[in-house]
């Protein structure tokens, strides 16, 4: 039983405000004594211009880290990477056991096991359906339909009501591969009495009902038959169902099935030992695909959102070592690009049409669908489990207000407009945001961890914009120059717009300065540097229209 101080909160630190990141907590007892668990644990990704040299994103934990004392698990909805993908990096900093799946365990443990030094999640295995007690909170897995095995929404009881934290999912009649949305099952949380939905917001801008993933199937299919040649089909790795309709369409039309990806290779693993690619042959390696007859193969790749180290990426710029493409050839983009990664993606398929190869998308068959809810499904979302309170997650501001309005429009009365960080009251009382938690960002950056006020983002980005000179000068006791100053310059053009070298001009700045100082100042390293610093910055402005970061180091002799 609940003590008149006992509270119900939710609080997001990822996820609401972003694709991706998705990191939610849910806590219940008095405001300084909760107790406290995390849903999912996930990454975002980089390759943002003002993000020079960052590939992954990460929530700041810094509030549970805190609190881990009080932290009683880490529940998994699903494994896509801004579900689990920053579990392993995480993990050390909370200490807590992780419960996920079958499928998920097996794709984290593929995960460290492929990553020198990373330590030993305590996992424990969740069947779907199972529910779990830990402190004042039961959890059941309810299964849902998505776009990798084994997914599934929350559902959250606690002693001041029940909460339905949906994760990611669509209604799907035929999924192909995976579990169905069961109208059966919310429909008895309904009837049971929801406080609280949380949901998907990511399509919530599009009008009706997703297509099956068994019509993408057939469209598959048809497109692999009827092609001349190569056939190239690039995904998202951990779309097990896409995997499997591609290989069976390969089979149907006598075609081997080239793997090639290492985040493929891993998925193809931990399926296989679940039973998801059960009764398919073989699939080949890399080396094996400039063997096999152009018209007798079908090649899995990674790459689908413009990954530059990708497969795909590497093979449209003929980079990769064992697989190369052809005029002729027929690459299926099976996928739909994340909003940001635009750029790169037509980068590539200009290249491949360049090339002489077909490139077929979304925009000219079904090749892939969603697998979000449209507003349709997330119609009967509501008619189905009733909620008192709805807040809307998943997605940027568009996306969260867009559901705002929707949820409003079934009839729910207390719609929450939460972002990372909202401290949300569920109950008693009426819900209602009651704080404002620190929540921000980290960044990978190469195999370190820093947070997002650190000065290297923003010195990358004006060296970026501007470039560098540095001037190395040696100076000795009397203050006579010794020897010429040595000047380096990168990022900045040759020549400037009368055709003088901007490395002369930095040169003869720096004689100029140094002929003005007295020998006194001169034997003063600061006055120097920043009398040269100052004059370098103006000379290139000058001639540029630009000012480099510069570096100067005067050496004592």
């Amino acid at each position: 039983m609940a003590s008149p101080k006992d509270e119900l909160v939710f609080l997001p630190l990822g996820g609401l405000g972003e694709i991706g990141m998705n990191a939610a907590l849910y806590g219940f007892g008095p405001e300084q004594n909760r107790q406290w668990i995390l849903v999912d644990c996930g990454m975002g990704f980089g390759g943002e211009e003002h993000l020079p040299g960052i590939d992954v994103v990460y929530p700041d934990l810094r509030f549970i880290e805190e609190e881990r004392h009080n932290l009683l698990g880490i529940f998994i909805t699903h494994a896509h990477e801004d579900h689990i993908g920053a579990l392993v990096e995480m993990w050390p900093r909370l200490r807590a056991p992780v419960y996920a799946t079958r499928f998920a365990v097996g794709l984290l443990e593929t995960r460290r096991l492929s990553e020198p030094g990373a330590p030993k999640v305590d996992l424990k295995e969740i069947i779907p359906g199972q529910r779990l007690k830990v402190g004042p909170f039961e959890i059941e897995y309810v299964p849902v339909a998505h776009s990798i095995p084994e997914s599934n929404a929350l559902a959250i009881r606690t002693p001041h009501g029940l909460v339905v934290h949906t994760g990611d999912w669509k209604l799907d009649p035929t999924p192909y591969l995976g579990s169905l949305t069961s109208e059966e099952t919310f429909r008895a949380l309904g009837d049971e009495g929801v406080l609280a939905l949380v949901c998907d917001s990511t399509n919530v801008v599009r009008e009706g009902e997703s297509p099956s993933e068994a019509d993408v199937s057939r469209s598959l299919a048809e497109l692999i038959k009827d092609a001349p040649q190569r056939v190239a089909v690039t995904t998202f790795a951990s779309n097990v169902a896409r995997i499997r309709s591609v290989a069976e369409a390969a089979r149907e039309c006598g075609r081997e099935v080239v793997v090639v990806g290492r985040a493929m290779d891993r998925v193809v693993d931990v399926a296989s030992e679940c039973g998801y690619l059960e009764g398919l042959p073989e699939f080949r390696k890399p080396d094996t695909f400039g063997y096999l007859p152009r018209d007798k193969v079908v090649a899995l790749l990674t790459g689908s959102q413009g990954e530059p180290r990708a497969a795909l990426a590497r093979i449209a710029q003929d980079e990769h070592p064992d697989i190369a493409l052809s005029k002729g050839d027929r690459v299926i983009f099976s996928s739909r690009g994340i909003p940001g990664n635009e750029k790169a993606i037509g980068a590539i398929i200009n290249s491949l049409i360049e090339q002489g190869i077909e490139v077929i998308t979304d925009r000219t068959e079904l090749v892939h669908v969603s697998g979000h809810p449209r507003r349709g499904e997330l119609a009967k979302m509501y008619q189905w489990t009733r909620p008192q309170i709805a807040i809307p997650a998943h997605g940027e501001a568009m996306h969260l207000a867009e559901h705002a309005k929707f949820a409003h429009g079934q009839g729910i009365k207390e719609v929450v407009r939460a972002k990372n960080g909202s401290l949300v009251r569920l109950a008693p009382g009426p819900a209602e945001i009651t704080d404002n938690i620190p929540a921000g960002r980290l960044y990978k950056d190469g195999n370190i961890v820093i947070e997002a006020g650190e000065r290297a983002l923003p010195e990358r980005r004006k060296l970026a914009f501007a470039g560098i000179v540095s001037v190395a000068i040696a100076i000795d006791e009397q203050g006579e120059i010794a020897g010429d100053p040595i000047v380096d310059a990168m990022g900045l053009p040759e020549k400037n717009r009368q055709g003088a070298s901007l490395t002369d001009i930095i040169a003869d700045t720096v004689g100029d300065v140094l002929d003005g100082l007295s020998k006194a100042k001169r034997r003063d390293p600061e006055a120097v540097e920043t009398a040269v610093q100052r004059a370098v910055r103006a000379a290139v402005n000058e001639a540029w229209g630009k000012k480099p970061a510069c570096h100067i180091l005067v050496i004592e002799v």
